[in-house]
């Protein structure tokens, strides 16, 4: 045995115990002589080959192998088993680090905004040898390996290297490639050893419920989406018609002729792609897609954050459905999960055996709502994951925007938590500073480096200024989901109408606050399950009123100030609530019931988008005037909607009694013929035909405060909308 190699190393090497072998395995000089060091456990015999002229190695101990091996050139390694089989491959410890000086000093300060580029599995080459660069971030573990597909999941075959201080392990696996699966096999802190871990910056992952990760090559995409990319600055600005519909990928459609299986990507890039532009909506925004473990948790219990769901597709094919939409003319939104992440085994928790993502005491790293754990945003490396992640999608996916879940749960400690149940900040206070600076610097960095963007925050609370700019002393989000204006207009809305009269400001309360942020109306998902039913199920009356309040609902979110979201499956009216394990009920979206409220949507989003007044100050006070919020006996809301100077205003009118209004007087601030463009109660939309045939035009009779007004016939529970002609308005 050579005298470089003692019983304790050769022990550590075949327990797979070893901290640093690249201090021991490969090539070293030992006096004037080069010496290979190799462990194969698989062999009889091993021989390093150097221009085929083979130099057997003596077994030193166990399934490490050790011998002379003369000049300098490179070898490969030339095993034979005791059933005389013969393999040849490269040795992965001849090799030198995969990570540069930049990234080793940028991952030690976690700020490396390109994570994904230093981390996680990468196809490569190096020195003429194609194969495999793995790097992880384990600083507590022992010891560290890659197994997988390429060495018979042995973690004795494979152990890393240490860069550092940096807490990151590393190693380049000759003749490892894409479609291989990996795992992580960990000696943890306590010279435990865990669960194989599937990589935290993995990009591709097996179909549940395997759980390996995947060597993905994300490179060389050939993205045509320029002009697009160019362009789509202007669409998700305050100023823009923004009307998002919301999926969850799993549920839109099932191919039933293949037992019920989801769309692909690719299928949704013909399919829903076409579905959603013909509908009139500007973007679509899909539920967590970052690869999850549980079906029930609709992916916002993600495991691989950096891998689109294996579900639906590989990689590419989910770049394929972003270009389709691109292409389309639509924006393409993604759920992003930074708030919590579940405890399975193979995933985050106690990922080195530490709480390394995680904090260690539950009062801060333990979800009660969901049983699952926080992130500890105060950690530099925990923080630039998940700002890198964000950018990740932005960049590698030319995803148009981040809907970001939950932001309520991170910015306070006592966040469903008893008195006790929470640790106070270092103020000692309640808002958790730590998750604050994480969003603002996500936010900072998507808008820098994409500032064609959007982010939108899922926040319930009256938090102060979460879509002002960070150097305004804002969270910095583009958009923030109004769930008040969500929560009082449809309570209102269940009420029969006989008692709507006194709860009248359920309708109005939110104009009181609608432009202290940049708002969007969210009807989601949230809003159509776990017993809450279908928005249908929620109206109150006959199935006609049913429709007709549905109908009218619908026509005063799109005439109310802020951006639109709505849930597939809403726009048609299903009448069961949502269930992810099959599909929308699109029999029912063929009735003529349900195909009229489909065709009323459809109609709202081209009034939208092409109506300058409707849109153009969603977020600004001076795009907004009452005319009549007052009028509770009669449940009757009229307001008015103004765009630039140069654009006709927009009269809205709401009547949510089933009492049709003849006669009705509304006055209006300008003199003139005012067009009626939208009535929920057309027969097209499943109504009863009773409006304002032609529009109305202004008679001088004062009312609410102006000169003129309008002698209007309000259909029962109807949105009608009409629009100045002949003259503009500011």
């Amino acid at each position: 045995m050579a005298d470089h190699l003692d019983a304790d190393t050769l022990a550590r090497l075949n327990e797979a115990r070893h901290d640093d072998p690249f201090s021991v395995l490969g090539p070293h000089r030992v006096g004037r002589s080069r010496w290979v060091t190799a462990i194969d456990p698989g062999a009889d015999r091993l021989e390093a080959v150097i221009a085929g002229k083979a130099h057997p190695l003596d077994r030193a101990d166990g399934a490490v192998f050790t011998g002379k091996v003369p000049g300098t050139k490179p070898y490969i390694l030339r095993g034979h088993g005791a059933d005389g089989a013969t393999w040849e491959y490269e040795d992965a410890y001849r090799f030198g680090p995969v990570l540069g000086e930049l990234d080793e000093y940028l991952l030690g300060e976690g700020r490396h905004h390109r994570l994904w580029d230093a981390l996680g599995a990468h196809p490569a080459e190096v020195e003429g040898v194609r194969g495999a660069r793995f790097a992880v971030w384990a600083p507590n573990a022992r010891r560290v390996s890659v197994v997988g597909d390429f060495n018979s999941w042995d973690g004795r075959r494979h152990a890393m290297r240490r860069r550092g201080g940096t807490g990151v392990w590393e190693i380049f696996v000759p003749g490892a490639h894409d479609g291989q699966s990996y795992k992580y096999e960990i000696v943890g802190a306590h010279g435990q050893l865990l669960p194989g871990k599937a990589d935290p910056v993995g990009f591709g992952a097996q179909h549940p419920p395997e759980t390996a990760s995947v060597i993905r090559d994300i490179a060389g995409y050939g993205w045509s989406d320029g002009a697009w990319m160019a362009g789509r600055a202007a669409r998700g600005r305050r100023d823009a018609p923004v009307s998002i519909y919301e999926v969850h990928l799993g549920s839109w459609r099932r191919r039933w002729d293949e037992g019920g299986r989801p769309l692909s990507y690719r299928e949704a890039a013909r399919d829903l792609v076409g579905y959603v532009r013909d509908m009139g909506f500007t973007h679509i925004e899909f539920m967590p897609l970052s690869e999850y473990p549980f079906d029930g948790s609709w992916g916002y219990q993600p495991v691989g954050l950096f891998a689109p769901s294996i579900r639906f597709g590989p990689p590419h094919e989910f770049r394929d459905l972003v270009a389709a939409a691109h292409e389309a003319g639509l924006g393409v939104l993604l759920d992003w999960v930074p708030g919590h992440f579940p405890a399975d085994a193979h995933g985050l928790a106690q990922f080195d055996g530490t709480a390394l993502y995680e904090h260690a005491d539950p009062r801060e790293g333990f979800h009660q709502d969901w049983n699952t754990l926080i992130y500890n945003y105060g950690r530099a490396e925990v923080q630039n994951f998940l700002a890198a992640n964000a950018l990740y999608w932005l960049d590698e996916y030319h995803v148009d925007g981040l809907r970001v879940d939950a932001v309520a749960s991170m910015l306070y400690r006592d966040y469903s938590r008893r008195e006790g149940e929470w640790v106070p900040n270092r103020h000692g206070g309640r808002e958790n500073l730590e998750a604050i600076e994480m969003l603002r610097r996500m936010n900072t960095l998507a808008y820098g480096d994409h500032p064609g963007v959007m982010t939108v925050a899922e926040e319930s609370t009256s938090y102060p200024q979460v879509s002002a700019p960070v150097d305004a002393g804002g969270l910095g989000f583009g958009y923030k989901w109004n769930m008040g204006w969500m929560n009082d207009t449809l309570s209102y809305m269940q009420r029969d109408p006989l008692y709507r009269s006194h709860h009248h400001h359920q309708m109005t309360f939110g104009l009181h606050y609608a432009f202290s942020e940049n708002f969007i109306l969210p009807i989601s998902h949230d809003e159509v399950v776990h017993g809450k039913g279908s928005m249908l199920q929620k109206m109150p009356g006959t199935e006609w009123e049913k429709f007709a309040n549905l109908r009218a609902y619908y026509g005063f979110m799109w005439g109310h100030p802020g951006k639109k979201l709505l849930f597939m499956g809403c726009e048609f009216a299903q009448g069961h609530e949502w269930s992810h394990e099959g599909e929308l009920d699109w029999h029912a979206a063929g009735q003529p019931m349900h195909a009229g409220v489909q065709t009323l949507v459809r109609e709202l989003n081209r009034l939208y988008r092409e109506t300058p007044a409707l849109h153009v100050r969603d977020c600004d006070h001076d795009g907004f005037q009452w005319i009549d919020a007052s009028d509770a006996d009669a449940s009757v809301y009229a307001w008015l909607r103004k765009g630039g100077p140069g654009d006709a205003p927009v009269l809205v009118v709401c009547n949510m009694t089933p009492v049709e209004r003849t006669g009705h007087r509304i006055g209006v601030p300008r003199a003139g013929h005012w067009t009626e463009i939208l009535n929920t109660d057309a027969g097209l939309f499943g109504g009863g035909n009773r409006g304002n045939m032609g529009g109305a035009s202004t008679q001088e009779e004062g009312a609410h405060g102006h000169m003129q007004s309008l002698s209007l016939t309000l259909p029962p529970l109807s949105t009608l909308m009409f629009r100045l002609d002949g003259r503009t308005g500011g």
